[in-house]
């Protein structure tokens, strides 16, 4: 193989962003990823129908619309359509009641009774300095921020979170907010949950939580259009099984620590290979997609106009469920998060024919197939939905990491939350992204930040490594000009 200066193992949206950041410094850069396609968690298939298109992981991106990496990248600028919906995300309630995470923050507070005022009181400050939190919240944990007023902000409302829900005394409002802590996936109420609820709250009435025009792959289409514009290579199809394969100054793994120690092996000092032998893994993710026959026929019909849907009930049972997974408990009703894409993107639906994407936190390693447990939640909130199915597959957790290895055990954050390793991804290092071997980084978002698609792990890595390994310094991100690449010039090119 020829040597090249960096080669990048996964090609998942931190192995990308670690990709593109390395060949515009100018580096040769081969990216190898074990699939058919690039993308990881971006990567998407038609599943039942050839006209409808369905997102095998992740579907909504708040995190790709505010962090630092895709502000400079501008996906906009490369014909990448961030699609707002109606409401960013909605909590139904039983009885038909529900709350509503509208863009307009006065309009959400409205909407919530007696909690409003509290609402924008603990939303707007942070709308305001928005900018700030999303940077701090998505930082390398080993800085102090660049807009000093942000801790100020979050401090107090993360620990008013932990003990009396930041006030909210309504069940409608404690569910609006708890929904989002349970993208933490782990214990419930945290620290770590508790950020997570503030961040993805305020996003949801600043950036907003929009999904991508066609699916999550236009995403990954754009980073390595880019890539390829700056010379870069990708090898699909090809698992890379041993570091020895990799003839590189510089070898960019977005992998898990389970991952690194099966390339690496005992080439890695024994102290690190039992710390990250130590890292510590959370709940699962188990996929259930739909094709169904018309929209999902919710109690509340307002509900249908949301970009996501969070079905966990009120705030106790949310964490009842939450805790449970943790525990590794396999309870009959789980938390699900629901993404009905033809609401915000119309053109993902072909006639009467639509996808709905939704999935599960259930324990680490679950084996039960997810759709009969999934379809009995939508029922409870939406009577009717099984006879709107015209076909469903089901990923168990178990199955999840056949499908990307850095799901163990369908724990699609790779690796848990918890407060220790939401700071101390993947070991207590100063810098957490350089391994003992020389040349060789973690990328993936079992470093920090962690999870999500922000491109954050592998930007942070990609700048470690050019200082440390070049002596160079970050390139711009930015659209060197403002050419549009479409799907025509993607087939000729």
């Amino acid at each position: 193989m020829t040597h090249v200066d960096v080669a990048v193992v996964g090609s998942g949206p931190n192995g990308l962003a670690a990709a593109v950041t390395m060949a515009r410094a100018g580096l040769t850069v081969h990216v190898h990823e074990q699939a058919a396609t690039v993308g990881g968690g971006l990567r998407g298939e038609a599943l039942f129908d050839s006209e409808v298109w369905h997102d095998v992981c992740a579907a909504v991106h708040p995190m790709a619309a505010a962090s630092a990496f895709f502000r400079e990248f501008d996906l906009s600028a490369r014909g990448v359509s961030m699609m707002q919906p109606p409401i960013a995300y909605a909590h139904p309630l039983d009885g038909g009641a529900a709350a509503f995470a509208h863009h307009d923050l006065v309009r959400t507070s409205d909407q919530l009774g007696a909690d409003g005022p509290r609402w924008r009181r603990l939303m707007e400050p942070l709308v305001r300095h928005s900018i700030g939190v999303t940077d701090f919240l998505l930082s390398g944990q080993r800085s102090l921020p660049r807009d000093s007023t942000v801790p100020l902000l979050l401090g107090p409302r993360v620990i008013d979170h932990l003990l009396r829900v930041n006030g909210l005394r309504t069940e409608a409002a404690r569910a609006l907010l708890t929904g989002a802590a349970a993208h933490a996936v782990g214990v419930q109420p945290s620290l770590p949950a508790a950020a997570i609820a503030l961040l993805l709250g305020h996003l949801a009435h600043g950036t907003g939580w929009p999904l991508p025009h066609g699916g999550s792959i236009r995403i990954a289409e754009a980073m390595a259009d880019d890539l390829r514009a700056h010379g870069g290579v990708l090898h699909t199809g090809h698992r890379v099984t041993d570091l020895a394969e990799l003839e590189a100054r510089v070898v960019m793994l977005d992998t898990t620590p389970h991952g690194l120690l099966a390339l690496a092996g005992d080439r890695l000092p024994p102290r690190y290979r039992r710390a990250l032998a130590r890292f510590r893994y959370g709940p699962g993710a188990a996929k259930a997609d739909f094709l169904v026959s018309e929209p999902i026929p919710w109690t509340n019909a307002e509900v249908g106009r949301a970009g996501t849907v969070h079905l966990g009930g009120i705030r106790a049972e949310t964490l009842a469920a939450e805790n449970a997974a943790v525990r590794g408990e396999a309870g009959e009703e789980p938390f699900v998060l629901l993404v009905d894409p033809a609401v915000t993107d119309p053109g993902r639906a072909a006639g009467r024919r639509r996808p709905v994407w939704a999935y599960a936190h259930v324990p680490n390693g679950d084996t039960r197939d997810p759709v009969p447990l999934i379809t009995r939640r939508i029922e409870r909130y939406a009577p009717g939905f099984a006879d709107t199915v015209i076909a469903a597959r089901g990923v168990a957790a178990a199955e999840y990491e056949v499908y990307n290895p850095n799901y163990p055990g369908g724990d699609i954050g790779a690796g848990a939350l918890t407060l220790t390793q939401a700071v101390f991804r993947p070991t207590p290092t100063w810098n957490p992204y350089r391994t003992p071997l020389p040349g060789v980084y973690l990328c993936s978002a079992s470093t920090p930040p962690g999870p999500s698609v922000h491109g954050m792990c592998g930007y942070f890595a990609a700048q470690a490594a050019l200082r440390r390994e070049f002596h160079l310094p970050s390139p711009s991100l930015g659209p060197r000009d403002r050419t549009v690449v479409t799907d025509e010039t993607r087939r000729t090119s």
